[in-house]
């Protein structure tokens, strides 16, 4: 899957089977249409099953969750700017578990490119063997922190646990704590849900910082640097080595 370019003129000359998705726009953008087509070939290939209804429902649950955080929508009707507000001078960290990791990850990311900020991220029950020791004597910096607990109201019930003892330990130090709850039944949706209150709340929280949410420049300077190492070039030049 691309958007063109050297993988889509490889694929045709390989004769590999490719799926060319609208270019034009930044990764974080392009989610759904990299992440939808992975999951009707996994289902082809007989990985997953239910897929058309899981999509279904994640369409509905995203629709609704996207109106509920419109612009439009006044703040102290809408989660996603009183969050952005909340969180404005914090150093986000969000905490998933199970399939919620890859959605903590994609908050982080989404605070780092649109609001230019430092994040982090970890998942149950790992960050209960580290990084809740790391909390212990951090009183003197705690003020500058908020985490976010992704949570699932069928949870675990040992997942459950969990999030309520490492938030009664967490606590006392004076650090921000806020939950986040999916919405739907599927997995899909569910995860919909969560990543569009993140992707929201990081646009509204750059628009507060008056930040255009949209460039990197960051990442396109180390873009221009590596280029200089001439490995993509490289790289162009063995495939076009290779015979179909």
């Amino acid at each position: 899957m691309s958007s063109g370019g050297a993988i889509i003129e490889n694929a045709k000359k390989l004769n590999v089977p490719y799926l060319q998705v609208p270019g034009g726009m930044a990764p974080r953008v392009a989610l759904p249409y990299m992440f939808l087509p992975l999951l009707f070939c996994m289902e082809k290939l007989g990985l997953v099953s239910g897929v058309d209804a899981e999509v279904k429902e994640a369409i509905v649950v995203l629709g609704k969750a996207a109106e509920d955080y419109l612009p439009t929508k006044p703040s102290k009707e809408n989660l996603a700017k009183t969050f952005a507000m909340n969180l404005e001078g914090m150093v986000p960290v969000i905490y998933g578990f199970g399939f919620y990791r890859a959605v903590a990850q994609r908050f982080k990311q989404q605070f780092n490119e649109n609001c230019k900020i430092a994040a982090k991220w970890e998942t149950f029950p790992e960050l209960d063997h580290n990084e809740v020791v790391g909390w212990q004597k951090s009183e003197s910096v705690a003020e500058n922190f908020a985490v976010i607990f992704i949570r699932d109201k069928d949870e675990p019930v040992e997942i459950n646990s969990r999030i309520e003892i490492t938030k009664k330990l967490i606590e006392p130090i004076g650090v921000d704590l806020y939950e986040v709850y999916s919405q739907g039944k599927g997995t899909l949706a569910k995860m919909v849900s969560t990543i569009c209150l993140g992707d929201f709340i990081s646009v509204y929280l750059a628009i507060y910082r008056k930040i255009d949410p949209t460039p990197v420049p960051t990442i396109n300077t180390l873009k221009s640097e590596l280029q200089k190492n001439g490995f993509r070039e490289d790289i162009i030049r063995k495939l076009g080595k290779i015979k179909a």
